[in-house]
């Protein structure tokens, strides 16, 4: 066992299809999943949930030589019928953020899910095969241009939805889009979230914020020997530059938009 270091990749995914319902670019292939969690496993990489990374970094536990991370955003019914095969396959465990209002047969589900999702039955079964559940907000907003009592009902109706269905704890969560600001940090603290992960494409640090925690973007067009890059944390600033490039400027529109939304609350911008 070791200690939690720099060099801990995140890997983000969301769809695992070659008919995408969500964003084209993020979509990976089945094959190209399975090739990137063969090469994973081949080159000694354990896998541990996020929730496990959280945990190492705040001292309160240890990990395996050469850990990854990985995780799933929204809930796409792929994950259940594709990706799961393939990383029980290769011995992989993972981490699945799901938007609960999203979810198939959810009571509270709208016309805004972007595919065929999860369904309660499913994320159940996932549950059981020691994937870790976290919370990713309920209808799936831009947590960082909404008033606080809408980012709390959001935050909590999401972990309680999953904690009363799944009858599991879930200490942790991922930011929609990857925005939070500050407030949105503090209420994910104040509704019970022990951690959350944003996006960042950069190194999971020594010393992160625990609600904050960076993640690295796996998309259709990453190619085997990138993703091994990304894997090894080598060359992030190169592979990723147009996309911190974009965060940037997205981030001072966003806290511009927010300041002429909510003049009042412009603390709450950063």
């Amino acid at each position: 066992m070791t200690v939690v270091t720099t060099s801990v990749p995140v890997l983000m995914y969301h769809e695992i299809t070659t008919s995408p319902a969500g964003s084209a670019r993020l979509a990976v292939s089945p094959r190209s999943f399975e090739t990137q969690i063969a090469y994973l496993h081949d080159a000694g990489f354990n896998a541990v949930t996020a929730g496990d990374l959280a945990a190492a970094a705040a001292g309160r536990t240890a990990l395996p030589c050469r850990p990854v991370v990985l995780t799933f955003d929204d809930g796409f019914a792929d994950f259940h019928e594709i990706a799961l095969p393939i990383l029980q396959k290769h011995g992989f465990t993972a981490t699945l953020f799901m938007t609960t209002g999203w979810i198939r047969d959810g009571a509270q589900r709208q016309s805004s899910a972007p595919g065929r999702m999860l369904s309660w039955s499913q994320l159940a079964e996932i549950a059981a095969a020691g994937i870790e559940v976290g919370g990713h907000s309920d209808q799936h907003p831009q947590l960082d241009q909404l008033e606080t009592g809408a980012v709390h009902r959001e935050l909590a109706a999401s972990k309680e939805a999953l904690e009363d269905t799944l009858g599991l704890p879930v200490p942790g969560m991922a930011y929609p889009f990857g925005y939070s600001n500050a407030q949105v940090r503090r209420l994910a603290a104040e509704v019970g979230y022990s951690y959350a992960y944003a996006v960042g494409n950069r190194k999971f640090g020594s010393e992160p914020d625990q609600f904050s925690l960076p993640r690295l973007t796996v998309s259709r067009s990453t190619r085997l020997h990138t993703y091994q890059q990304i894997a090894a944390c080598r060359k992030l600033r190169v592979i990723f530059l147009k996309d911190r490039s974009l965060t940037k400027g997205w981030a001072v529109a966003r806290r511009a938009r927010r300041a002429r939304l909510y003049p009042s609350h412009a603390d709450h911008n950063r």
